[in-house]
């Protein structure tokens, strides 16, 4: 499990588009759980992968990537209080 968040700048049109492009690569890979945070389940070739996306379509400069490995057992590392439920990414889905 890695938690993904991102800062980026939104005061120019190029801002606001990097924002959609850096959220559409992160809702690909995980559940958002607040407005600029991620939950991921990757394995390491992955999580690299998609690292290197994300560097790529930021601006480093203006914007922020941070990137939190909660491990396998990141259930015991995660607590919530609030609105906004999730679902467990290791149980069964039926599409």
């Amino acid at each position: 499990m890695v938690l993904i968040t991102y800062d980026v700048s939104t005061t120019s049109p190029e801002g606001r588009k990097r924002l959609r492009l850096v959220a559409k690569q992160c809702v690909n890979h995980g559940q958002r759980v607040q407005n600029s945070v991620f939950e991921c389940m990757l394995d390491p070739g992955q999580f690299q992968i998609l690292k290197n996306k994300l560097g790529e379509l930021i601006n480093k400069d203006e914007d922020s990537l941070r990137f939190y490995n909660l491990g396998n057992n990141w259930n015991n590392k995660i607590q919530h209080l609030g609105a906004k439920k999730t679902y467990n990414p290791e149980d069964p889905m039926i599409v």
